[in-house]
């Protein structure tokens, strides 16, 4: 094995490990663990800095979709942009997302939400 596949190895290791933390962390605080589209939904709630609410379909698909911007844009994905005159957040896409396969996309966001709650210091709760 070269040290370039090996030092691949250990990464890739060291992210599964801290998506089973990030895990392990919403399970003891939320009782379950959460699918991608949970995790990103709760982000959006906490973005949005309203209270809760009952939301229709599409407004929970808005809801996840400023998720998918917060921890996006530090990947110079999206830009964000403001709030309008309902108090919702604004984002601009300044990247477009390449198509990537299921499992690389998968990874993106494993990433993208373990650095997200890197950044709000959920993990030295």
């Amino acid at each position: 094995m070269t040290m370039m596949s090996l030092m691949k190895n250990m990464k890739t290791t060291m992210m599964v490990s801290e998506w089973q933390q990030l895990q392990n962390k919403l399970k003891e605080r939320f009782g379950s663990e959460m699918d991608h589209d949970a995790i990103l939904f709760m982000i959006g709630l906490q973005e949005l800095d309203k209270p809760y609410k009952a939301y229709k379909k599409d407004e929970k698909l808005e809801v996840m979709h400023i998720g998918v911007c917060t921890v996006l844009a530090p990947y110079g994905f999206y830009e964000y942009k403001g709030r309008d005159d309902d108090d919702w957040p604004h984002w601009e896409l300044k990247e477009k997302i390449p198509f990537l396969e299921p499992k690389s996309q998968s990874k993106l966001m494993n990433d993208a939400l373990i650095d997200y709650f890197k950044r709000i210091d959920f993990f030295g709760e």
